[in-house]
């Protein structure tokens, strides 16, 4: 019985960490006003969606996983944690700062600006990455 109470202390402390540095991670990457405030320029439509999905699987998806949960299979490696797309705190935030983090990157999440050079791609991108919230 101790034991038991132990092993779901433990779980409850690590899982109250990575919340925190999931928190603290999207709270501390300072978007600009300038991508902030950006638009959307590309409509996300079909063609759209099945676009960013092929660039999501190319260059998202080991970290991020398939569904956008965090969970692909290089996750584990990072030093924060990859964060879940699907949440309203995640959705909430604007185009422009998903084309920016998506874009330019920080810390565990590469630069992408030679990877993907067509903004338009990125757009492409953010709007797959809306779609997972459904």
């Amino acid at each position: 019985m101790k034991s038991r109470f132990i092993v779901v202390m433990a779980v409850l402390v690590v899982g109250f960490f990575y919340a925190n540095t999931i928190h603290a991670q999207s709270k501390d990457w300072v978007v600009p006003d300038k991508y902030k405030k950006m638009e959307n320029p590309v409509k996300a439509d079909k063609e759209s969606i099945a676009r960013g999905k092929s660039l999501w699987s190319l260059h998202c998806k080991s970290c991020h996983g398939k569904d956008g949960l965090g969970d692909g299979p290089k996750a584990a490696n990072l030093d924060t944690p990859a964060g879940d797309f699907t949440t309203a705190a995640f959705q909430k935030q604007t185009d422009g700062a998903l084309f920016y983090k998506s874009w330019i990157g920080k810390g565990d999440m590469p630069n992408y600006e030679k990877k993907i050079p067509e903004k338009e791609d990125v757009w492409h991108l953010v709007n797959f990455i809306r779609s997972l919230d459904d």
